[in-house]
């Protein structure tokens, strides 16, 4: 069910209530503390873009595998957009980019069980029909600018959670070899030649050639070393950025 609401401090927050449940949505038209990676904020004009948060009980789920999650929703972002007319890619872990542009930044915190999940809740934020965006962001771009035309935003919403109803679907069966393939296809850059950043800033050249199921990217080097990156440990090279 989609619960919308006026205001929060973050939908991920909100979202840890006890009274959502397994598939439920908490969509806010505006966030005081919204999150991104990396412990960046994320803010949204009101009235124009989706930040909203998923909620998910995926206790079938080990936890050295909960980067299979990460690759079913951000599957089924992508099937989203390809079901309005917009093409995009996974840009590794789960930003969903059009073209060279970012359009959906996504969050997710996890619960555990033990050795399993308990409780996961996916923030996502989707530019939708925003056309003017502030100047200190590196590279973003809407729904609207991608397609040339305004989108209702409930009619994106909910068209994500048939889409993300369809791909848990696939994992709870135990698809998981589909997903990753499926994840692989759709990555950003993937065989392509490009400049990536180290922590310590340091450039390096290579190839993406994919990702393991534990979500490590897979780069070939110029030097012919395949190198394995986990999240913060590189960074892509990206015009304007």
């Amino acid at each position: 069910m989609i619960y919308p609401i006026a205001q929060t401090t973050s939908t991920n927050d909100e979202a840890r209530d006890p009274r959502y449940r397994h598939g439920d949505v908490v969509w806010a038209e505006r966030q005081t503390a919204g999150r991104g990676q990396r412990g960046h904020t994320w803010t949204s004009p009101e009235g124009e873009n989706l930040t909203f948060s998923l909620m998910l009980e995926p206790r079938f789920l080990p936890v050295t595998e909960q980067f299979l999650l990460s690759e079913a929703v951000a599957l089924a972002l992508t099937d989203t957009f390809s079901a309005l007319g917009v093409d995009t890619r996974i840009k590794w872990t789960n930003d969903i980019y059009a073209g060279d542009r970012k359009l959906v930044g996504m969050l997710i915190e996890h619960n555990f069980s033990g050795p399993m999940l308990a409780r996961s809740i996916a923030g996502i934020g989707i530019n939708v029909n925003q056309t003017v965006f502030d100047p200190a962001l590196p590279n973003p771009v809407s729904l609207a600018v991608a397609a040339g035309h305004t989108f209702d935003r409930r009619e994106v919403l909910e068209t994500f959670a048939a889409c993300v109803t369809t791909r848990y679907a696939q994992l709870e069966r135990g698809d998981r070899e589909a997903l990753q393939r499926e994840y692989r296809a759709r990555m950003y850059r993937l065989g392509e030649r490009h400049l990536y950043r180290l922590p310590d800033g340091t450039l390096i050249g290579g190839v993406i050639e994919g990702v393991r199921p534990t979500g490590e990217l897979l780069l070939r080097h110029d030097d012919g070393r395949l190198g394995e990156y986990l999240f913060q440990q590189i960074g892509f090279v990206i015009a304007d950025r």
